[in-house]
């Protein structure tokens, strides 16, 4: 893997305006080191002049250097279009898990009583994404009827349910949760067999398993005293971290993070990203709020250093802290609060970063 080399897929809208105000972190004179930069347009139209072609070579690029960052994307809803780029990266880097942290942004009062991290640890691939589906019947008729496919595999879930574990583990935390298996016993039951099986090979990391509504409740009214580790469906997974994001403050004041692992669950590439859309109403604006992007990008520097690069690590944390201790000072844009402009928390950031 070729730790000094980070693929960048651009976005759309507010999206990329984020990427590149992002990406004056990564400047040499900022990181005091070269980072290669290879930068592939997956902006929406440019997938639809390649019919998704520049998503399967960002994909395969990111495969090779196992370092990859992107922007928020335009997914079309219109019937027969390009789809998800989401979707394809997932399955072209063979990922498994995509891991979502809530954490405490200093300065910025959570909804909820939380002090703790919450992360949702989500299958990347399978269930309602991808699925085959159709519809039956006269279109627009009362008789028509709309049918979904879904396939997960027990692969995937055991890479979840054990991977939740782990980082439960390393945070002495909990594992709590799960999909609704009373329902779906056979499909969704997958998931929670190996959520068991895993919870026997970890007898001293606590396990509480709980449907997925239920789940959801818990978050909002328990009192939590440790770490919370959430082992999801894909589509659940999906719903269920826009809200942990949202309950620490803004849903884009984390960032998440794509992996492929090998059987050790070891990363072999990983891609981050702002877990937030493209916001549209904020484009141009200089307004949307960075902090998921600039984590996104911590967040790859700290992989880099995971294979080695004791340099990368180093600046992973001082981004992370950088980022952190601007929210903490007050200057922060308006969904935390705050009034500063997109570019000025960049500034602080890369000030911050400047005289570590």
């Amino acid at each position: 893997m070729k730790t000094n080399v980070i693929v960048v897929c651009e976005g759309d809208q507010t999206g990329q305006e984020l990427l590149n105000e992002a990406l004056r972190v990564l400047d040499a004179s900022v990181l005091g080191f070269e980072v290669d930069l290879v930068r592939f347009d997956l902006s929406l139209d440019n997938r639809r002049r390649t019919n998704n072609g520049i998503v399967h070579d960002a994909a395969a690029a990111i495969v090779e250097t196992g370092l990859g960052l992107k922007a928020a994307t335009i997914t079309p809803t219109e019937i027969g279009s390009v789809g998800s780029p989401n979707r394809i990266l997932r399955e072209g880097i063979d990922g498994k898990v995509i891991v979502r942290t809530g954490r405490r942004i200093p300065g910025v009062a959570p909804i909820v009583s939380l002090s703790h991290p919450v992360v949702v640890v989500r299958m990347a691939v399978g269930d309602a994404y991808g699925a085959a589906e159709g519809r039956d019947g006269e279109p627009g008729a009362l008789h028509e009827t709309a049918w979904r496919t879904e396939r997960i595999d027990r692969n995937t879930c055991q890479s979840v349910a054990e991977f939740a574990f782990v980082t439960a583990a390393s945070m002495s935390g909990l594992v709590y949760g799960g999909p609704k298996w009373t329902v779906s016993a056979i499909y969704e039951g997958m998931l929670k067999e190996e959520m068991d099986a895993a919870a026997s090979r970890h007898p001293n990391v606590p396990y509480h398993p709980m449907l997925i509504d239920a789940s959801y409740a818990g978050l909002m009214t328990e009192q939590w005293d440790q770490a919370v580790v959430i082992p999801t469906l894909n589509r659940d997974g999906d719903c269920l971290s826009d809200l942990v994001l949202a309950m620490f403050g803004s849903i884009a004041g984390a960032e998440s993070v794509l992996l492929a692992l090998d059987e050790q669950l070891q990363p072999t590439a990983a891609m981050a990203e702002a877990p937030h859309g493209t916001a549209p109403s904020l484009e141009g604006k200089n307004v949307a709020n960075p902090m998921a992007m600039l984590l996104a990008c911590a967040a790859v520097l700290e992989h880099a250093g995971i294979r080695g690069d004791v340099q990368s690590a180093d600046a992973s944390r001082a981004l992370r802290h950088a980022t952190l201790t601007t929210a903490m000072d007050g200057i922060r844009c308006f969904d935390l609060g705050g009034s500063a402009s997109t570019s000025e928390v960049v500034d602080e950031v890369v000030a911050r970063m400047r005289n570590r």
